[in-house]
């Protein structure tokens, strides 16, 4: 992986750049000869996917440097039955400060915050509350997730219930009934009217790839959501027996790329599940700089849909700097 600002950052203790901010997607209308014509070659996708973590390895202070960066790009998360607004404080506290003080010290870096905190609407008021004035959004996902299969009123309007309460970002999940069926009109409807529910607020639609049953579904959905004005394309909501996976980004990162190209809008996209090792979160770095480039690698258009991934890179970092591994306690997430 190539040298960037982010490797050369923790060198000379710089803050982070912040890229400026992309317009929003507005959608496109519905394209049915586009959207048949996306295919997957999966053999292929795999083998391209199975041979890129031994290809590509960054070392000391290269490796430090993109561990940062992916600090910077998780979505830090807690979407169980049991939280409560402590928890969720203390989780915003560890957004605001994800990486001891004394580790950043030694990499030389000034400031780091997580990309969002991403939460159940029931908590949006206190991730808000406890935020506010740092700059980091709070997301919360919507229109009865995990499965989506609420009343689809009821979905639009959890959806504006999330956003009064002062979510700048709702991550929605889709119909997979529409995907397995091949109802795409159906889909794209759906996707334009949470867009608009939406407001200001940036949507992301999550694909729940584990079940949309193959590649090519993956491939179709992701831009027909994206031609529904989806900011962001997400892999899944973590609570399916499959998430995010190296050859779905793969499929999901070329749709970005060709919808990119011919519109000029970039889309987000946002793996998530089953990220829980520092050396997994470079492995979709380094797809996602080769697929979509540099301008990817904000947080504006990439995050890693996370919570435990934190701990693992804390104590990466900490490794770098001191050469021992600590315990897992030494890294509390909230």
């Amino acid at each position: 992986m190539p040298t960037d600002t982010a490797s050369q950052s923790v060198s000379r203790g710089e803050t982070l750049p912040q890229a400026t901010a992309e317009p929003r997607n507005p959608g496109l209308p519905l394209d049915m000869d586009r959207v048949m014509r996306a295919q997957a070659n999966t053999s292929a996708i795999e083998r391209r996917c199975a041979s890129l973590p031994g290809r590509r390895s960054v070392k000391k202070d290269f490796q430090a440097a993109w561990l940062v960066r992916a600090v910077s790009l998780i979505d830090l998360t807690t979407l169980s039955g049991d939280d409560t607004p402590g928890r969720v404080r203390r989780l915003c506290a560890k957004a605001r400060q994800p990486v001891r003080e004394d580790i950043l010290a030694a990499l030389g870096i000034t400031h780091l915050t997580t990309g969002a905190v991403c939460v159940y609407h029931e908590m949006v008021p206190t991730a808000v509350g406890a935020l506010r004035g740092t700059g980091i959004p709070v997301a919360a996902v919507s229109t009865g997730f995990p499965a989506g299969l609420s009343p689809f009123a009821l979905r639009l309007a959890e959806i504006g219930e999330s956003v009064r309460a002062g979510a700048a970002e709702i991550d929605i999940v889709i119909s997979r009934r529409h995907v397995l069926t091949g109802n795409w009109e159906a889909l794209y409807d759906e996707m334009r009217q949470f867009r608009a529910a939406c407001g200001d607020a940036h949507v992301k639609a999550i694909l729940a790839t584990g079940e949309l049953g193959s590649l090519r579904n993956v491939a179709r959905a992701s831009l027909v959501c994206m031609m529904g004005g989806a900011d962001f394309i997400k892999t899944s909501t973590g609570k399916e027996s499959v998430n995010a996976t190296l050859p779905v980004s793969l499929v999901m990162m070329r749709a970005i790329r060709d919808y990119h190209a011919a519109t000029g809008i970039r889309i987000g996209y946002k793996p998530a599940g089953g990220i829980s090792r520092a050396r997994d979160a470079l492995t979709y770095l380094m797809l996602l700089k080769e697929e979509l480039g540099n301008r990817w690698l904000r947080p504006d258009l990439f995050r890693f849909g996370a919570s435990s991934l934190l701990g693992d890179i804390e104590r990466q970092l900490e490794h770098h700097v001191t050469g021992a591994y600590s315990a897992a306690w030494r890294h509390p997430l909230a």
